[in-house]
């Protein structure tokens, strides 16, 4: 059994996000995609980097993986942490580039931030992560961001930044947190939230 297995898909930032969560204390970190040692893992990290679509069907490409996530975080309760598209994935679809189903995990949709002048899109570089409740792997702080699209009408929000208006930065249900920041790029801030990850027995 590996105290983490942190997913590879072929769509994740691996080597930044592996170098972050050592930083942060984890040991015995498994970079994998073998859905055996995530199905016995403590802790999963699911990273993700690129457009929805391509992220999820990299996920189903490995068989067994999606049912070994199910059954190891949504069945037995293991603490999970997605990051950037891998928060998105949590969603029931994705809209980039046509409609996709995702995990549906946390019920919402991955949308476009919509047109606005003076908005840049992509939204890049430092924001806010403004709390919604209290939860004990986030907290008020700033992060870096780089993303086009963020997930929308979520029920279990968790955090919220803003760019042209609010969005969602991090959701959380049960043993699922997710946060559409790059801890691994996020310095202080962002090990912080991974050492709190790590500490959390939910």
């Amino acid at each position: 059994m590996s105290a983490l297995a942190l997913i590879d898909y072929g769509a994740g930032n691996l080597r930044s996000v592996h170098n972050a969560l050592v930083a942060a204390g984890a040991v015995d970190i498994a970079v994998t995609a073998d859905p055996d040692i995530v199905a016995s893992a403590d802790r999963i990290v699911l990273p993700g980097v690129g457009a929805f679509a391509a992220c999820m069907n990299g996920l189903t490409a490995i068989p067994g993986m999606v049912e070994a996530m199910e059954a190891r975080v949504r069945g037995a309760g293991a603490p999970f942490l997605g990051i950037c598209v891998g928060m998105q994935l949590l969603a029931d679809a994705g809209e980039e580039h046509g409609r996709h189903p995702g995990l549906g995990w946390i019920g919402g949709t991955v949308r476009a931030f919509a047109p606005q002048p003076g908005v840049r899109v992509p939204h890049m570089g430092w924001n806010d992560v403004v709390p919604v409740g209290n939860h004990p792997v986030i907290a008020a702080g700033e992060a870096y961001y780089l993303h086009g699209y963020h997930f929308a009408d979520a029920a279990d929000v968790a955090a919220t930044s803003s760019h042209g208006g609010p969005f969602i930065a991090a959701v959380a249900k049960d043993t699922i947190v997710g946060v559409q920041f790059h801890p691994e790029k996020s310095q202080a801030y962002g090990l912080a939230t991974l050492e709190r990850f790590l500490a959390w027995h939910p």
